[in-house]
């Protein structure tokens, strides 16, 4: 049986989380869905996992809600059910990046269109002329299984590192255009409006992020594939899981060649933590 896997994000004040939570988790249990949905007073993010029929009915169940009633999930196949369980969590923020100013639902970023955006890097700039910037937004294990060709990358470990860090690199991208991106959306409509807010003229977000783009267009201008928060770990351009995987133990990626290696042994060590073994030979993770 095939699985469909969906992820979907909308900022939107909610000041009912205790209550939906249970009301979720119910509908997940009741349509044997597994998966993560986090809910915060700015809104809702899903990493949901099923059947289509599954999915379908929890969907058509989320939108009689007419909150959520324009949610449109990006969606992946695999062959297996990449989650362990089901988790509805009550956070502080979707997407922590502690700045409380930032409220989305007020007014987004402009967003450029996937295929606009390959137009722009086909032709060297954008419409205006002006030289197209791309600015990784996620943490550096993410970029290192693939980003796209001449990405800014500020080897970040955390989102709330991103703020310093355009200050840092603010009067790099006088008279450019700067086009922030991320996994599936979430992060780099944050880090937009942040932008924003911090001077820089010409700001755009991936609408929908990597996996749209690869949903649209293909891969064209990225190079290697996209990390998931899942099982799966790796996506390549055709939304297939791709070679690179996690090691449980460390949370390293590991890439294909490397798990070729004796200290490979899948959800227990893998290259990159055989050399941090205890005195007991004990290679999990503190």
């Amino acid at each position: 049986m095939q699985i469909i896997n969906i992820s979907a994000y909308k900022f939107i004040t909610l000041d009912d989380t205790a209550e939906l939570r249970p009301r979720m988790l119910a509908q997940c249990e009741l349509h044997a869905l597994k998966g993560t949905i986090l809910l915060a007073p700015e809104g809702i993010n899903m990493f949901l996992a099923g059947p289509r029929e599954a999915i379908d009915g929890f969907m058509a169940w989320l939108r009689q809600d007419a909150r959520f009633a324009d949610i449109e999930p990006k969606e992946s196949p695999s062959d297996s059910q990449p989650f362990k369980r089901m988790l509805v969590r009550l956070k502080k923020e979707i997407i922590t990046m502690r700045m409380p100013l930032i409220r989305p639902e007020e007014g987004r970023a402009p967003s450029v269109a996937p295929a606009t955006l390959k137009r722009w890097l086909d032709q060297g700039h954008d419409d205006a002329g002006r030289e197209v910037v791309l600015l990784d937004t996620r943490n550096a294990f993410e970029v290192d299984v693939g980003t796209f060709e001449q990405a800014r990358d500020y080897r970040i470990t955390k989102f709330t590192e991103f703020p310093e860090q355009v200050a840092t690199h603010r009067d790099e991208f006088a008279g450019k255009t700067v086009v922030s991106f991320c996994t599936g959306g979430i992060r780099c409509e944050k880090a937009a409006i942040h932008m924003q807010e911090a001077g820089i003229e010409h700001v755009y977000q991936l609408e929908g992020g990597i996996l749209k783009y690869f949903e649209e267009v293909g891969g064209e201008h990225y190079k290697g594939d996209c990390f998931v928060f899942d099982y799966r770990t790796a996506l390549n351009p055709q939304l297939l899981p791709a070679g690179p995987k996690q090691c449980f133990a460390c949370r390293a990626v590991v890439t294909p060649l490397e798990q070729k290696s004796p200290d490979y042994q899948p959800g227990v060590k893998c290259p990159h933590c055989a050399g941090r073994q205890g005195k007991h030979g004990d290679t999990r993770a503190a």
